[in-house]
């Protein structure tokens, strides 16, 4: 601890420490102009290159990026620490607070091309060093240019020397290879360079799902997951069938256990006036593989609710009425005015619901 400690100081201070990561070792740097010009120097790098800020922390993103969405808090919830770095772009406005907050220096050193990149890396020497840092830190591969990323302390040795002040030695490093870079943003996540996490991991841990619940799973929330699909893919200006693409997943289930029963035509009916197609349907049962797979799930009553609830510990901090505090009735054998107008209240609730959501 006490070696991490002075460490640290040796960076606050502005020297360069190499350090280890689960991926490659890193060259901390504090983000300040003297600090970053040694660096470059050091690296063989044009002033106007990226570098990553390193956090110790996967929560401390937040001082940097004060908006994301919920795909993008999942990804980071599950992938971080880990292997992987994160360019978030901002809005504008977002811009010129992060320039107040975080001072003229390391804002253009942090933001390049209104955007920042990000790192949380796994090992624990690394993490304990940067919450040891009382300022901003940057950390590129510790090579030389032409020179592959060291993944041991006697190949930062051999090809940095005395070129940094430290050299951490926290053996091997577990995977040998790069981070994974990631664009995320509105239309889900765009991998930049290939590393340890593949696309397909990332898509996975970003995705958003929400599960919709009734009692059979052939009315009211079949009905529910048909327009809550062509609302949301409305609002990101895409299509329904690429919504699981743009990192949404929306599914529906039953309390009773009936699987593989179609939509009722009551149903097909209502929703074919709203201009939705819901006759590929089939029915699920509600289990709680899916309550803990879903991270919004709306029940069409109380007792939906309380399923939900009953199946899983987080199923009560999940689960709401769709329609707030009204509960959707059951048109199950009732005429068809019935279902057109239980459709109109699930329509006006994922209408309100819709536009609650940050994207």
């Amino acid at each position: 601890m006490e070696h991490l400690a002075a460490a640290a100081e040796v960076v606050d201070a502005g020297g360069l420490v190499a350090f280890p990561t689960e991926t490659v070792y890193g060259i901390a740097c504090r983000a300040t102009l003297d600090a970053v010009a040694r660096l470059d120097s050091l690296k063989g790098r044009d002033a106007d290159k990226h570098y990553t800020l390193h956090i110790g922390r996967n929560d401390a993103y937040r001082v940097y990026v004060p908006k994301t969405d919920r795909r993008v808090e999942n990804l980071i919830g599950r992938a971080w620490p880990g292997p992987l770095t994160l360019v978030f772009g901002l809005h504008p406005v977002e811009l010129s607070r992060q320039k107040g907050q975080v001072g003229a220096d390391a804002f253009d050193i942090l933001y390049k091309d209104g955007s920042i990149g990000i790192r949380c890396p796994q090992h624990p020497a690394a993490a304990m060093l940067l919450q040891l840092t009382r300022h901003p830190v940057v950390a590129p591969s510790a090579n030389l240019g032409g020179h592959d990323p060291a993944t041991e302390a006697d190949e930062v040795l051999d090809q940095l020397g005395d070129q940094v002040d430290v050299i951490l030695d926290g053996g091997p490093c577990r995977y040998r290879r790069s981070s994974t870079v990631a664009r995320v943003g509105r239309h889900g996540v765009e991998v930049l360079r290939e590393g340890v996490y593949s696309e397909m991991d990332l898509r996975s841990m970003a995705n958003m799902t929400f599960l919709f619940v009734c009692t059979g799973n052939t009315c009211r929330s079949a009905m529910a997951e048909g327009l809550f699909k062509t609302q949301l893919a409305k609002k990101l200006g895409c299509g329904v069938d690429e919504l699981e693409r743009n990192g949404y997943k929306v599914i529906s289930a039953g309390i009773m256990n009936m699987v593989g029963v179609p939509a009722s035509k009551g149903a097909v009916s209502a929703c074919r006036l709203k201009g939705v197609d819901i006759t590929n349907h089939t029915s699920r049962h509600l289990t709680r593989s899916l309550v803990e797979a879903s991270d919004v799930v709306f029940g069409m009553t109380w007792a939906h609710c309380e399923e939900v609830r009953s199946l899983s510990s987080d199923g009560g901090t999940k689960c709401s009425l769709l329609a707030n505090d009204v509960e959707i009735p059951d048109p199950v054998g009732q005429p068809q005015e019935c279902f057109d107008r239980c459709a109109d209240i699930i329509e006006a609730a994922i209408t309100a619901r819709i536009g609650e959501l940050d994207i």
